[in-house]
């Protein structure tokens, strides 16, 4: 919310709409305790905000042969006309195996978008060694797909390919502070004029 206000501190007029999307009618009822805490917390903000989009749990699940599956994966925004639409994505953005180590090992979720510069900022990023990687590298899709997903009959055809990369990921660097982030820096990335996501300099520290 700070964030998106900060943008518009000036202005006189317009209002802040909130659309949410996703989740489904999962066994465990993730997606309905999920929704809850998204409305309880945008209830509490003193800002008005008005509510255009709700498409969730079972607003958002279908049923085939008495398993749930969600309508909507992902969606997409077009910032200049404000249209919504299904989206799914071949491309995930930079440094996707190190951003999901991170959030692997129990990193909290973070924006590393930064709006006003228009970079992605990953980092510095810290963990302990994942304990009993070769393990799990030696499982079958079966065992990581119900041992490590919430909901693994609902989950995308990608999810088990992109479980064992990151697990291979985590083997090859246990202690990601020195080697991924030479000098404690964030690794920066900003669109060219093609739309590809491209490497920045980091900027040096003043002395």
């Amino acid at each position: 919310m700070n964030s998106i206000k900060s943008f518009s501190d000036h202005t006189q007029c317009g209002r802040l709409e909130v659309h949410l999307v996703g989740g489904f009618s999962d066994d465990r009822q993730l997606s309905q305790k999920l929704t809850h805490q998204l409305l309880s917390e945008f209830d509490r903000q003193d800002d008005d905000i008005h509510l255009m989009t709700l498409c969730v749990t079972e607003l958002n699940d279908r049923e085939e042969n008495e398993n749930h599956f969600p309508i909507i994966y992902g969606i997409a925004v077009n910032v200049k006309t404000a249209e919504i639409y299904r989206a799914s994505f071949q491309d995930r953005g930079p440094e996707e195996e190190l951003r999901a180590a991170r959030a692997l090992t129990g990193g909290p979720m973070v924006s590393i978008y930064d709006a006003k510069t228009e970079q992605l900022r990953i980092g510095p990023y810290s963990w302990v060694p994942f304990p009993h990687v070769d393990f799990w590298l030696q499982q079958d899709d079966k065992q990581i797909l119900e041992n490590l997903s919430t909901s693994p009959l609902a989950e995308p055809p990608h999810f088990v390919e992109h479980i064992r990369k990151t697990f291979m990921f985590l083997k090859k660097y246990p202690s990601p502070t020195n080697t991924l982030f030479p000098g404690n820096k964030a690794l920066l990335y900003k669109k060219n004029e093609d739309g590809l996501w491209e490497k920045v300099p980091s900027p040096r520290s003043s002395k």
